[in-house]
C-alpha cells in the first residue's frame, strides 16, 4: 500500500470530509467517493481499497446514524430487521470476496454494475422532480425487509461499499419509503454490515488501518453536516446528487475493468 506522506494525510482527511458530507446526505456511508479516490488518486490496489473503505464506512455509518437519530430520520423497526439479515449476508459476501479478490478486472465491473441501475433511476426522478412518499414509516413485510438486508449484506461483503448505495434505492423503490427515512434507516442498517465486512478483511491483512482511520476522522464532521442538509433540500435534489455521482463512478469502474480509462 502507498506510503503515508503529508500530502496523503491531507488527501485522506479531505476525502473523508467530502465523502462523509455526501454520505450524510444520501445515506451511502461516503463509500462512493472514498473507494474511487483510494483507487484512482492514491493508487491503492482494488482489494486493499475495498478493505480500507469498508473500515472507514463503519465510522461514517455510526456517526451518520447518530445524527439522523437526532433528526428523527430512522425507522427502528425496519432497521432492526435489515441490519440483522445484513450482517449474515455480509459474512457470506466476505467469503465470496476472499475467493475472487485477485480478479481485479471482474471486481471493477461488478462495482460499476452495482451503481448503474440506481444512478439511472434517480437521475430520471431528479429530472421529473418526483418527490416520493411522505409516510412516517417504511412500509413492507418483515420478510421483504430481511431479504433486502441479506442481499445487500452479501454485496457489502464483496464490494466493501457499506450497503447504502443499494439500501437507499431499495427502500425508496421496493418499499415506497420517504427519502429522509430511507437515508437515516440506511445509515443505522449499514453499521453491522460494514463491521462484519471490515473485520473479515482485517483478518485477511488487507486493511490500511492508518489510512482508514484518517478517512473515518474526516467523515465525522462531514456526515453531521450532510445529515443536517437533508432537512433543507427537496428529496429529488438528493436523488440528483446520488444519481450523477453514481453514474460517473459506475462508468469509470466498468470501463477500467474492461481496460478503458475514463478521466
Amino acid at each position: 500500500m502507498p506510503g503515508l506522506t503529508a500530502l496523503a494525510v491531507f488527501e485522506l482527511l479531505g476525502t473523508g470530509l467530502i465523502a462523509g458530507y455526501l454520505g450524510g446526505i444520501i445515506g451511502t456511508g461516503g463509500c462512493v467517493l472514498m473507494l474511487p479516490m483510494l483507487v484512482f488518486l492514491l493508487k491503492y490496489p482494488i482489494p486493499e481499497a475495498i478493505a480500507t473503505t469498508v473500515f472507514a464506512v463503519v465510522w461514517t455509518a455510526t456517526f451518520g446514524a447518530m445524527s439522523h437519530a437526532k433528526l428523527g430520520n430512522i425507522d427502528y423497526e425496519t432497521s432492526a430487521i435489515v441490519l440483522a439479515a445484513g450482517a449474515i449476508g455480509a459474512l457470506l459476501g466476505s467469503v465470496i470476496f476472499a475467493l475472487i479478490m485477485k480478479h481485479t478486472g471482474a471486481l471493477q465491473v461488478i462495482l460499476g454494475a452495482a451503481f448503474l441501475y440506481a444512478a439511472v433511476r434517480m437521475i430520471y426522478e431528479w429530472i421529473k422532480k418526483i418527490p416520493g412518499s411522505e409516510a412516517d414509516e417504511i412500509p413492507g413485510k418483515p420478510s421483504s425487509k430481511a431479504a433486502i438486508g441479506f442481499g445487500i449484506g452479501i454485496l457489502t461483503g464483496i464490494l466493501g461499499l457499506g450497503g447504502g448505495y443499494a439500501l437507499v434505492p431499495s427502500f425508496i423503490y421496493l418499499l415506497d419509503a420517504p427519502v429522509h427515512l430511507a437515508v437515516g434507516t440506511s445509515m443505522i442498517s449499514m453499521i453491522p454490515m460494514a463491521t462484519v465486512s471490515a473485520a473479515y478483511k482485517m483478518a485477511q491483512g488487507l486493511t490500511d488501518l492508518v489510512g482508514g482511520t484518517l478517512l473515518g476522522l474526516g467523515t465525522i464532521v462531514g456526515v453531521k453536516l450532510g445529515a443536517k442538509t437533508t432537512q433543507k433540500i427537496e428529496p429529488w435534489t438528493i436523488k440528483g446528487i446520488f444519481g450523477v455521482v453514481f453514474l460517473y463512478i459506475s462508468l469509470k469502474f466498468i470501463l477500467q475493468g474492461l481496460g478503458i480509462k475514463l478521466l
